[in-house]
């Protein structure tokens, strides 16, 4: 990224579990994992991410209730969780995006836009931007850590550097 020019607008691209790979799992319904409990009344969708809560650190369940950043969305810092994995699980069946990153740089993004039906574990120590939703307010089951230790890293592009989302 220089100063003097803009990038051009990072294109969220469809997300699947074979692209998102290298961040973590995507977490959705797929046949091939399930089977059939209660008396064949309930279909299992089993063992579709495992939680890492890291050494002393014990995985728990919350619910973030995102509100939409500015638009158009500029992504100026990443975050990191270096003691163990995030997951997210939309609790309403809409879109939202997703931003990761192989290293804390804005040239380093990639933008996922996720079903209303597809859920997230990004991997410990992976680069993240904050959640991203589209509707005016959505909620989410968030599996994280708590425990003993530092499990939030926060970067912040300097002075110029960012990328824009585009429009979706």
């Amino acid at each position: 990224m220089t100063r003097s020019a803009s990038p051009p607008p990072l294109v969220p691209v469809p997300l699947t579990a074979d692209v998102f790979a290298p961040f973590g799992d995507v977490i959705e319904a797929d046949q091939a994992r399930s089977h059939l409990i209660n008396e064949g009344r309930t279909r299992r969708f089993h063992a579709l991410a495992t939680s890492a809560p890291g050494e002393g650190g014990e995985a728990i369940l919350s619910i973030f209730r995102g509100t939409p950043w500015p638009s158009p969305v500029t992504v100026r810092m990443l975050e990191r969780h270096p003691l163990a994995s995030q997951a997210f699980v939309p609790m309403e069946r809409h879109s939202w995006l997703v931003v990761v990153a192989d290293a804390p740089r804005a040239d380093a993004c990639r933008c996922f836009l996720a079903r209303g039906d597809q859920g997230i574990q990004i991997g410990r120590g992976i680069w993240h931007h904050p959640l991203l939703v589209l509707q005016p307010l959505q909620d989410f089951l968030v599996v994280d850590r708590a425990g003993a230790g530092n499990n939030l890293e926060e970067v912040w592009f300097p002075d110029g550097e960012s990328v824009t989302l585009a429009a979706v």
